[in-house]
């Protein structure tokens, strides 16, 4: 248990950030789960508008460091090339 003022509202804030980023990371892994599921139905044209949805959720997570920005570069990168084998 912390036993200064301080470390009493550090803990009070750390539980609030971890609510708030657990919200954030909630967002972006279902905006990615929706274009992984379009994908994987074969629909195209749906696994577009998934991924207009999610690539701002993901590079809003980068800029808000709940991932990487390279992860989140990565992940764009290789669904919309699993999109355009859909267009094959």
């Amino acid at each position: 248990m912390a036993n200064t003022t301080s470390a009493r509202k550090a803990a009070r804030k750390a539980v609030r950030r971890a609510e708030i980023n657990k919200a954030r990371r909630t967002r972006m892994r279902s905006a990615v789960r929706n274009v992984e599921e379009a994908i994987a139905t074969g629909d195209r044209n749906k696994a577009l508008e998934a991924l207009k949805a999610a690539e701002p959720a993901l590079m809003r997570a980068a800029r808000q460091g709940q991932v990487h920005r390279n992860t989140a570069s990565r992940k764009v990168s290789r669904l919309t090339k699993q999109i355009a084998k859909l267009g094959k």
